[in-house]
């Protein structure tokens, strides 16, 4: 297994501080095995694996043991690339967060949006309520301008005639 280096590779927490190193196992076993599923490759080896169980089944006579053999074997796979996809969504929603935060900080939006995942759901639709009635409100605000514009155009057109 390839080791990395401290600086190719952010640690959690503070900056000086080394990742646990299982953690860091899990972590680099996952990315690859999460690479290595979404690979064509990897989905022609499952489905040929299927063909051959399928084929077998008549050399085993279609018997128990036959079955059990595909049902454990997809079971098992099941049971581990759970653990798998949901570190990677762990992962990309983590990266995600990170970039909207930093575009939310250096942009002309509130600040206070910042670190908003950490909040309780009652917390986030109460913010998304208050957004969605500023949204509402601001296109008023626009159609009341726009309408005010028309206006303000027609009587200008009405003194020049």
């Amino acid at each position: 297994m390839q080791k990395t280096h401290a600086k190719s590779r952010p640690a959690k927490g503070k900056a000086d501080q080394p990742r646990d190193s299982a953690a860091q196992l899990f972590s680099d076993i996952a990315n690859r095995t999460s690479q290595a599923a979404g690979r064509a490759l990897t989905f022609m080896i499952a489905a040929g694996i299927v063909l051959v169980w399928a084929v077998t089944g008549p050399v085993f006579h279609y018997s128990d043991t036959w079955q059990l053999v595909i049902n454990t074997g997809t079971t098992i796979v099941t049971f581990l690339m759970v653990f798998l996809i949901q570190n990677s969504q762990n992962r990309d929603s983590a990266a995600i967060q990170v970039k909207l935060d930093e575009l939310i900080r250096v942009s002309a939006v509130q600040n206070s949006f910042v670190g908003i995942e950490h909040l309780t759901d009652d917390e986030l639709d109460e913010i998304r309520t208050k957004c969605e009635l500023r949204a509402k409100a601001e296109k008023v605000g626009e159609e009341t301008v726009k309408n005010t514009g028309k206006k303000a155009k027609r009587a200008a057109d009405l003194v020049t005639e």
